[in-house]
């Protein structure tokens, strides 16, 4: 089958890109801007995994280029696209908003379009657990109230999803929005805490914990990410009953067991076997104090369950870490 992947560089595009790719019934076409956001190099090393692989091939291009991206749709015709590609960041948004309008909002446009001209069998898009808002309760249902976000980036996450309800619903769409939550694991972004918090350990260099450490994160290991992505892109919405289109769904994809942060830097003290120079500081306007993932609806929709505890998934993190940043730094 044929699956095109957006954002096949990012940190989840790639491990989703590969996994598909590996199946050898899957043909996959990877797309990315490679923007600069955080080192391209990084990027490019996760495409230089990807390239070794036989179902894979890679068009370097921007999806909110819309005729081309349109056009490239309508040649390669896939059964199924998975649109990870977005401006991510929730701190970032403060500081430059035009780049998720660019990505999140005229780019979210170009990839329905695009979908609506060469429909797939389904098309499964990225939206964000930053959506729950002031006013959220943990653990958080796919059904909570989502008008009050706290961050631009989030605005823009919750916006794809309303977007995606019209482009289902007035085109016969079938669409799928995934929320993840805190997403760690190799190849990780360096602007994310796993990667942050182990280089400034490893570096001996303050590490800043907002909230005083106290904020609950709901650290989920991306191969139980990327399994509920491939099991979300093979099971579209089931038609309704009568003339009405399917409608589209939301699933949260987290791991239902939040952890504050300053637990999560004492285990990575213990495996990096450093301690860390801990900066205590209050709230960050944007943050939010916990994030959970109710996981009702995804589990009784594809079985849907995280395997991975956060002691196993750290230590394979940490070892990528050391393989990857560790082994290139000077003296050695």
């Amino acid at each position: 089958m044929k699956v095109l992947v957006t954002g096949a560089a990012g940190f989840i595009g790639h491990h989703v890109a590969r996994r598909l790719a590996q199946t050898k019934r899957c043909e996959v076409l990877g797309v990315d801007a490679i923007g600069d956001y955080y080192d391209p190099a990084l990027k490019q090393a996760r495409l230089a995994e990807l390239s070794k692989l036989e179902g894979f091939r890679f068009v370097q291009g921007d999806f909110a280029d819309a005729e081309k991206f349109a056009g490239l749709m309508a040649q390669f015709k896939p059964e199924y696209v998975v649109h990870l590609g977005a401006q991510p960041g929730v701190r970032y948004s403060f500081e430059n908003p035009a780049a998720y309008v660019h990505s999140n909002l005229a780019g979210f446009t170009s990839v329905l379009e695009a979908c609506r001209r060469t429909p797939p069998k389904h098309l499964v898009y990225a939206s964000s657990s930053s959506v729950y808002g002031a006013g959220a309760t943990a653990p958080f249902r796919e059904d909570a109230n989502t008008d009050r976000p706290v961050s631009f980036y989030g605005a823009t996450k919750k916006a794809n999803e309303v977007m995606a309800h019209s482009h289902a619903h007035a085109h016969g769409l079938r669409i799928t929005g995934l929320r993840f939550f805190t997403v760690y694991g190799p190849w990780g972004r360096p602007d994310m805490a796993p990667t942050l918090f182990a280089r400034a350990i490893s570096e001996g260099k303050p590490l800043r914990l907002f909230n005083h450490g106290k904020n609950l994160r709901d650290f989920t290991y991306i191969d139980d990410i990327v399994d509920g992505v491939v099991k979300v892109l093979l099971y579209p919405p089931a038609d309704q009953a009568g003339a009405a289109p399917p409608a589209p769904r939301i699933f949260n994809l987290g791991h239902h067991r939040p952890v504050e942060t300053l637990l999560f830097v004492r285990m990575l003290e213990q495996l990096l076997g450093r301690p860390a120079e801990v900066e205590l500081l209050p709230p960050q306007p944007g943050d939010m104090f916990e994030t959970c993932a109710d996981l009702t609806a995804v589990e009784a929709a594809i079985g849907f369950k995280p395997k991975v505890p956060l002691e196993d998934g750290l230590r394979r993190f940490v070892e990528w870490f050391r393989e990857y940043y560790e082994a290139a730094s000077p003296g050695n």
